[in-house]
C-alpha cells in the first residue's frame, strides 16, 4: 500500500447542500474495508457537523473548525489545537453588529461582506489573529492554524505520514492541507485556482467525483497519476555539463535500483546523497548496514553497533514513528547470522508498509551477503517487500536471481562498469547496453531493465560532508576477510588485527623482522586502502613504507598518521 489514508474536504467534495448521498457514503465504506483510514477536514464547527453528517463514524478523526479542533468518533474525544477566541474580540464583534456570527471552540465565524469589521477589531485589540475566507465565509483563527496542520496533527494521532496521504477539496481554504499531503486532487466543480494546483482532477463533481478518485485508489494505488507528483520523487542524478536530457528522479515507494560497482569507486557518495534527499523531502527511510559504514552519517535513528547486536523489534519500535529513519547497524551480528537477520526483518517491514505504506525506501547494503544467490523464499512471500528497496554491492554475480528478477534500473559506478552491467542482464536474459563506457570519478551509467539506452550522468552528492567511519574502523570488529594478520616471513605468527586500535597496539609489539617484511612489501596501506577504504592514509603510509626511516620511526610514524584521522578508545 502506498496511499494508506484519504484526507477530504466536506462542503462542496463529499457533501452537496450538507448532505452526502448513499452513493459516497458507499464508497468511503469500499475505502474502510480496503483497510485505509479516512480523516475529514472541515471549516464547520463540530455540533453543526453532527447534526448534519450521521455517519461520523465513517472517519478516524475529524478536523473540524478549519484546522483548530480535532475530534476522534470513535471516543468522542475533542482537542483543540488553538486557544479559545478571546472574550474582548467576541463582545467587540457584537458591538460592530457583526451579524451572522459563530463562536466555536476557537473559531469565530461571519460571512462577507464583514471582513471589514473583523479586521478592524483584530488590530484595535491588539490580537494575533488570522483571516481565512472560504467561498464567502470569513473564519478567524488562531495565527498559524488552518487545515494543513490540523491535518497534520490528525495524521500524527494516527501514526501516519502526510506524504502517504491523499487530499481532496474544493475551495480556496483547502489549498493548504491539499499542498500538506502527498497527492493533491480537486473535485470537477471546485475553483479554477485549486484545480490549476491540484495534481489530479477527476471528471465527477462532488461525492461522485470522490467515489472516482477512491475506486482509483483501490484499483492502483494511483500508480502512474503521482509520476506528475514532484512531493512522490527525489533527485539521484544530473545531466553532465553539456549533455541534454532531463535529471534523473526516483519515485521511493515505487521503484527497485541496484546499485553496483567496485569497491571505492563512489556508491556511497551516491547512497548517501538520496538518502539525505529523502530525508529531506521527509521520506522515511531504513538502511540495512552489514559493515557499519553509516554510523554518523545520517540523520537517522542507529540500532545496533559492535557490541550490541541489532534487534528486529527495536528496528520496527523506531520505524513506527512516521518521521524517524532508521540505519540498522550489524556490526554486532555474526556474519554466518546476518541473511536470518534480514530474512526475520523483511516480512516485519512488509507488515508495516501494508498498513501505513513506510518505510518508503529501503537500502540494502553488501546486499550479496544478505541475499547470496542461494536466497529462494516461496513465490509471493517477497515480492511486495522488495519494492522500493536500493540494493548495494560490489558483486551483483553473487546476488539471488530473485532479487534481480525484482530490479526496475541499475545505476553502475567505478570502474569497468560492462561487468557490473553484465551481471545483472546475464541473470534477466537482456543485451548488455555497455561495453565500452568509461566513467570518470563522480559519474554513474545507468538504464533501465530491458531499456538498451543507456545515460552516463554526474552523481549528486549530499551537502553535508561525510564522516569515514571512525568508530567502526576504531572499535569495531571487521570480518576475517577485512582483518589485518601480522605473519612475517616465514608465517610463523597469526596475529589478527580486526580494527585501527587494535593493529596499533599490536604492531608496538610485534618483533622488527616481521614489521620490516609486512612494511617492505606494501601490506599497511593495501590493507588500509582496500579493508578500512581511506585511500588518503593509504598514501601517507605508503610514503612511510617506503622511507628510509627506521623500524621504530616507521612504526611511530605510521601510528601518529592512524591516530591523526581515527580516535581510539580510551
Amino acid at each position: 500500500m502506498h496511499y494508506a489514508v484519504l484526507a477530504t474536504d466536506y462542503d462542496g467534495t463529499i457533501a452537496h447542500d450538507g448532505v452526502v448521498d448513499d452513493a459516497t457514503l458507499d464508497a468511503l465504506e469500499r475505502l474502510k474495508a480496503g483497510q485505509r483510514r479516512l480523516v475529514l477536514v472541515t471549516g464547520r464547527e463540530l455540533p453543526d457537523l453532527q447534526r448534519e453528517m450521521p455517519r461520523l463514524d465513517l472517519f478516524d478523526r475529524v478536523v473540524a473548525e478549519n484546522g483548530a479542533l480535532l475530534y476522534t468518533p470513535a471516543t468522542r474525544e475533542q482537542k483543540p489545537l488553538g486557544e479559545a477566541p478571546p472574550a474582548a474580540f467576541v463582545e467587540r464583534l457584537r458591538a460592530l453588529e457583526v451579524s451572522p456570527l459563530s463562536v466555536g471552540r476557537v473559531i469565530v465565524a461571519s460571512w462577507e461582506p464583514n471582513e471589514g469589521k473583523v479586521l478592524d477589531a483584530i488590530r484595535d485589540l491588539g490580537l494575533e489573529l488570522q483571516i481565512i475566507f472560504n467561498k464567502g465565509a470569513v473564519m478567524v483563527l488562531p495565527a498559524g492554524v488552518n487545515k494543513a496542520t490540523g491535518l497534520l496533527a490528525a495524521l500524527c494521532d494516527l501514526g501516519l505520514s502526510p506524504l502517504d496521504c491523499v487530499g481532496v477539496g474544493d475551495a480556496e481554504n483547502d489549498n493548504a492541507f491539499l499542498e500538506a499531503s502527498g497527492f493533491s486532487v480537486a473535485v470537477a466543480n471546485a475553483l479554477p485556482a485549486l484545480k490549476e494546483r491540484a495534481t489530479f482532477v477527476t471528471e465527477g463533481q462532488r461525492g461522485a467525483g470522490v467515489a472516482e478518485l477512491i475506486d482509483r485508489m483501490l484499483a492502483d494505488d494511483l500508480e502512474g497519476l503521482d509520476t506528475h507528483e514532484p512531493r512522490q520523487s527525489v533527485l539521484i542524478a544530473e545531466p553532465r555539463d553539456g549533455d541534454d536530457g532531463p535529471a534523473l528522479h526516483l519515485q521511493p515507494k515505487r521503484e527497485t535500483l541496484l546499485l553496483a560497482g567496485a569497491s571505492g569507486g563512489g556508491k556511497s557518495t551516491l547512497t548517501l546523497g538520496l538518502l539525505e534527499r529523502l530525508g529531506d523531502a521527509g521520506f522515511q527511510y531504513c538502511v540495512i548496514d552489514p559493515e557499519g559504514d553509516y554510523e554518523g552519517s545520517l540523520a537517522a535513528s542507529y540500532v545496533g553497533d559492535a557490541r550490541q547486536p541489532a534487534d528486529v523489534s527495536a528496528v520496527m519500535g523506531e520505524l513506527r514513528k512516521p518521521q524517524q529513519s532508521v540505519a540498522v547497524n550489524l556490526l554486532g551480528v555474526p556474519l554466518q547470522d546476518r541473511p536470518a537477520f534480514y530474512a526475520a526483518l523483511l516480512p516485519e517491514l512488509a507488515r508495516l508498509r501494508e498498513t501505513t505504506g513506510r518505510p518508503h525506501f529501503v537500502v540494502v547494503d553488501e546486499a550479496h551477503h544478505l541475499l547470496p544467490t542461494e536466497w529462494n523464499p516461496p513465490a509471493g512471500d517477497f515480492s511486495a517487500s522488495l519494492q522500493g528497496t536500493m540494493f548495494v554491492t560490489v558483486h551483483p554475480e553473487h546476488l539471488s536471481p530473485r532479487v534481480l528478477d525484482r530490479v526496475d534500473r541499475m545505476l553502475v559506478i567505478g570502474r569497468d562498469p560492462a561487468k557490473a552491467a553484465g551481471a545483472f542482464c546475464g541473470s534477466r536474459g537482456l543485451h548488455c547496453p555497455a561495453p565500452d563506457v568509461k566513467l570518470e570519478t563522480g559519474e554513474v551509467m545507468t538504464f533501465a531493465a530491458g531499456d538498451p539506452d543507456i545515460r552516463v550522468m554526474r552523481v549528486v552528492p549530499g551537502n553535508g560532508t561525510r564522516q569515514r567511519h571512525v568508530r567502526k574502523y576504531a572499535e569495531g570488529k571487521l570480518g576475517e576477510d577485512k582483518s589485518f594478520y601480522f605473519r612475517g616471513p616465514d608465517r610463523r605468527l597469526n596475529l589478527r588485527a580486526h580494527n585501527l586500535t587494535l593493529f596499533v597496539q599490536i604492531a608496538e609489539g610485534v618483533d622488527a623482522e616481521t614489521w620490516e617484511h609486512h612494511r617492505r612489501a606494501g601490506d599497511f596501506s593495501e590493507w588500509i586502502g582496500s579493508a578500512i577504504k581511506d585511500g588518503e592514509l593509504a598514501r601517507a603510509i605508503a610514503a612511510i613504507e617506503q622511507s628510509e626511516a627506521a623500524t621504530d620511526d616507521s612504526r611511530r610514524q605510521i601510528q601518529e598518521a592512524i591516530e591523526a584521522k581515527y580516535t581510539a578508545p580510551a
